[in-house]
């Protein structure tokens, strides 16, 4: 086995992954996989051996990435968890609450995990609480000292710190929420994004009133007031209308934002509620840092992606293909060993270890999926390669599945599993009949089992492989990576499906047969295959439009209505501006760039 495709392969096995203390150094990445595979394999009943060799064998040569707390921590005495992110509870809106959900916050972060936080249950700037009459000083205002929080937490070390802060389109702070990220020195460790409602999209597009709102029962006085599904109350609640905006302009906001500062995103929250599979029993207001996991109070992340240029025969050749039996057998394990990391971890508190062994909720994705098209002759974004990359998702989607299926046999369903509901969920009803049936029959192991995260630096590990499903980035590009010492080492990189078409055809020069790189694409290329890969994905995606800097204003706001239009559960997306920069081109534009947009974005 090879064991570093590279020099940034090893860099960040070493600073990252690799296990080593007074008694024990991990000498290669093949220790690593062991490791892993070992401590995973332990939490089964019978034949530990032989899913020890199963999950070492999808983990060598890097055809699955486990998350990176999972490589991290499996195996090791380390007070770690083995999730990458979690959602924290709803943050009461009184001192003592808001300080014990810092605390959680601190807690959960310092054993490793990435966190989102909804701060729309705190009151708006200048009202006052009923019964205190204190004023309060607003959300944005505590987000300052989460934000403060993680910097003191992880000031040093080769992790970035990563926070997902959501605000509701209806609370009177929205503007200030939208607008926060104008200073750049403010919310670094934060991506900001806007819980965007389907009555909010109707009333921009009709340019109607948008009346902004809070609950009654939490403010003085009396007025005008609506009933409102708010984040933290299991039922709709009675909420006072504080004042009135235009939609429309309220909506320009946000884009006009995220056109200059690349922040807020955007999470279509009503359809991230709607197709969840447990519609029944959690209300979703917010995702993990990167938005790939919509999750409820509590909830984490149990990530792993696959390597799809593993998965290629005959790259480069008329012969090209994906071997699907080959990656659904993959997937199929992969779900397994992701299963088994729920009971393997430990957990920062006791209400994330009860969310997560309730759900079993698993996140497998895919990772080099543009290297993958590249080495099979396709243009990321044209017709065939969408249809490709479908057809890929889809063999996971339902191999996974499966899996999910038979394991249920033979452990049992997820404890949260009501039969009747589930199969009622909007995705489910998506799934093929003889999934269904045999869901109905023995249950599934896990209430969610897809998504796809961005992969910056697992994808590094592999060899510089296209991240995610993002396009290449570019031919040959500097890159600086973080350290074991807070500092920064700089690499040359070429992308891993040209360096590998030139080692196989001899070439010095030239380029493969349609290889494309984001600055090629038009933005709908972007979105059209966020979109062909969303169907197959119970949970969502993490990816990030790129827009050129002399994208108009026009053509930029058509993005965000596209990909309403589309289906899509969210939408991020990355312009050059005077506030992040561009990205990887200089140390600051990384210090700099928001983890939604920056490659190296997930908190691992």
């Amino acid at each position: 086995m090879n064991d570093f495709p590279n020099d940034i392969s090893r860099h960040v096995w070493a600073a990252k992954y690799r296990y080593a203390n007074d008694d024990r150094k991990e000498q290669t990445i093949a220790d690593t996989w062991r490791r892993v595979a070992s401590a995973l394999a332990a939490v089964e009943q019978s034949d530990r051996a032989g899913w020890e060799s199963r999950f070492f064998g999808i983990l060598r040569n890097f055809a699955f990435l486990p998350g990176g707390r999972i490589q991290a921590g499996a195996g090791t005495p380390r007070n770690v968890t083995l999730f990458n992110c979690f959602v924290m509870g709803a943050i009461e809106d009184s001192i003592s609450g808001i300080f014990r959900a810092l605390q959680e916050s601190a807690v959960t972060m310092q054993q490793g995990g990435g966190i989102g936080c909804d701060f729309s249950t705190l009151r708006p700037r200048g009202t006052r609480a009923k019964g205190a009459g204190a004023i309060a000083s607003g959300p944005v205002s505590f987000m300052d000292i989460w934000d403060a929080m993680c910097g003191a937490m992880l000031s040093t070390g080769a992790r970035r710190g990563a926070m997902m802060a959501t605000l509701r389109c209806d609370h009177p702070d929205i503007e200030e929420f939208i607008t926060a990220k104008q200073d750049p020195a403010r919310l670094r460790r934060f991506n900001l994004s806007v819980l965007v409602t389907d009555a909010f999209m109707a009333a921009a597009r009709a340019d109607e009133d948008w009346p902004l709102v809070f609950p009654a029962m939490e403010l003085e006085g009396e007025g005008e007031t609506a009933i409102r599904r708010w984040s933290g109350a299991t039922a709709p609640i009675a909420c006072r209308v504080v004042r009135h905006i235009r939609a429309r302009e309220l909506w320009e906001l946000v884009l006009h934002m995220t056109y200059d500062c690349a922040e807020p995103g955007v999470l279509f929250i009503d359809r991230i509620n709607q197709f969840d599979n447990l519609w029944y029993r959690e209300p979703i207001s917010a995702t993990n840092p990167c938005g790939e996991v919509p999750l409820p109070p509590y909830g984490a992340c149990d990530l792993g992606s696959l390597n799809l240029t593993r998965f290629v025969s005959a790259p480069f050749t008329s012969q090209g293909r994906f071997d699907l039996a080959a990656l659904a057998e993959a997937a199929k394990v992969a779900v397994r060993l992701l299963d088994n990391v729920i009971d393997a971890s430990r957990f920062p508190l006791p209400r994330q270890a009860e969310s997560a062994r309730g759900s079993r909720r698993l996140g497998l994705g895919i990772t080099g999926l543009a290297d993958a098209l590249v080495m099979l002759g396709l243009p990321y974004g044209g017709e065939r390669a969408l249809a490709v990359a479908a057809e890929v998702m889809r063999t996971i989607c339902h191999a996974a599945y499966r899996a999910s299926i038979a394991l249920a046999k033979e452990k049992g369903a997820f404890p949260y599993f009501e039969r009747d509901k589930y199969l009622q969920g909007a995705f489910i009803r998506g799934l093929p009949e003889d999934i269904r049936v045999e869901i109905a029959k023995h249950g599934v192991r896990n209430s969610h089992l897809l998504a796809i995260a961005p992969t910056g630096t697992i994808s590094l590990l592999a060899g510089n492989v296209s991240s995610g499903i993002e396009p290449v980035f570019a031919e040959v590009y500097a890159r600086k990576v973080l350290a074991e010492d807070g500092g920064a080492t700089e690499f040359s990189l070429t992308d891993y499906a040209l360096e590998l078409w030139r080692a196989s055809t001899g070439a010095a020069i030239g380029l493969p047969k349609n290889f494309v790189t984001a600055r090629d694409l038009s933005v709908r290329a972007h979105l059209e295959m966020q979109a062909a890969l969303q169907r197959f994905v119970d949970n969502s995606i993490s990816k990030t439009i790129n827009a050129p800097a002399d994208c108009s204003f026009a053509e930029f706001r058509e993005i965000y209505d596209l990909a309403y239009d589309r289906g899509l559960k969210g939408c991020t997306t990355f312009r050059p501006n005077p506030v992040t920069g561009a990205l990887l081109t200089t140390a600051v534009a990384l210090e700099k760039a928001p983890h939604c947009c920056a490659l190296e974005r997930e908190p691992d």
